[in-house]
């Protein structure tokens, strides 16, 4: 399950405007590269949607079947906004529905037995 946790508005090139809902995964632990302690995190992915800004606000708290999954991709910068660091990150968020999840673990259980 994922929880809509915020929306944010974009404009696309010719104008108009769209937005994304925010979905976050559940809680995970997860071990620091660096310090080797381990931390609480969430995964977070956001969604294009047709639906308008008000729309978006009263769906945040609803859940929704299926989770949030990491993506390898091609390296590319990203600047923390909150401390102006330049990262390169080779890895991007993506919400996975419930039927693709099940699609995505078939698969894997035909690639294990075979």
């Amino acid at each position: 399950m994922v929880t809509i946790v915020d929306y944010k508005e974009y404009q696309k090139e010719d104008g108009t405007n769209f937005c994304a809902l925010v979905v976050q995964g559940g809680m995970e632990a997860i071990k620091s590269k660096e310090t080797g302690r381990t931390y609480f995190t969430a995964k977070k992915a956001q969604v294009a949607c047709t639906f308008n800004s008000e729309m978006c606000q009263s769906l945040i708290g609803n859940e929704i079947d299926g989770k949030v999954k990491r993506i390898e991709v091609e390296p590319y910068e990203y600047i923390n906004p909150e401390t102006g660091e330049i990262m390169t990150l080779s890895h991007r968020y993506e919400y996975i529905g419930a039927e693709e999840e099940t699609l995505d673990n078939h698969l894997v259980s035909e690639t294990v037995v075979a």
